[in-house]
């Protein structure tokens, strides 16, 4: 098991990211370990899972994380979000922006609303469209984004300053202490990490 050697308040900084391809066991093993773990929530990403298996994946997860009361924020279907009751959901900015054109009264739903960013323009469209957090990434060379350059520090301080939301880094940030503060360092709210968090 790996664990991180940082002091225990830094774990309500993280932002634990599934995966379930990334995982050495059992998913929902993992997840128990991620709640012990205790991050600051859990985000549900699992993108290759349509809307029905997603669904019944995301009861089973919201089982465990409510048990330890991590907050789940489940990651591109609204529609199961709503169906589950769970009111924090996580958007592509691509589908923030079909939402806030075509049914803006759903968004009204949900208490947190994140987008995940690339840009300084993006960061102030998805403010303006209600996101109440950001992703902004990838800040680190990651397997998860092979063959494309990182971003880097100086582009998570920009979209920091640019913005009156949260933001949080993501993209080849491990569970290494210095490397924590130092993106922390750079004005984020908080950090995301998915490899780090699927190897627990």
């Amino acid at each position: 098991m790996i664990m991180c050697m940082c002091d225990p308040s830094i774990h309500r900084s993280i932002v634990a990211v599934t995966n379930r391809r990334l995982c050495a066991q059992p998913f929902l093993e993992q997840v128990e370990r991620i709640c012990i773990f205790r991050p600051a929530s859990l985000v549900l990403r699992e993108k290759d899972l349509d809307e029905n298996a997603y669904a019944s994946l995301a009861a089973e997860v919201l089982a465990i994380c409510n048990s330890y009361q991590i907050p789940c924020i489940l990651h591109s279907f609204p529609d199961v979000a709503k169906a589950l009751g769970v009111k924090q959901i996580h958007l592509p900015l691509w589908r923030l922006e079909d939402m806030a054109a075509s049914r803006p009264q759903s968004l009204a739903f949900f208490s947190a609303i994140g987008a995940s960013v690339h840009s300084v323009d993006e960061a102030q469209r998805a403010q303006a469209l209600g996101a109440t957090y950001l992703t902004a990434g990838h800040i680190f060379t990651t397997d998860c984004k092979k063959g494309l350059p990182p971003r880097g520090l100086q582009f998570l301080q920009e979209v920091c300053q640019s913005v009156s939301i949260p933001v949080y880094a993501i993209g080849g940030i491990t569970l290494d202490p210095q490397k924590i503060e130092t993106v922390l360092s750079c004005g984020a709210s908080r950090v995301c990490i998915m490899s780090g968090m699927m190897q627990l």
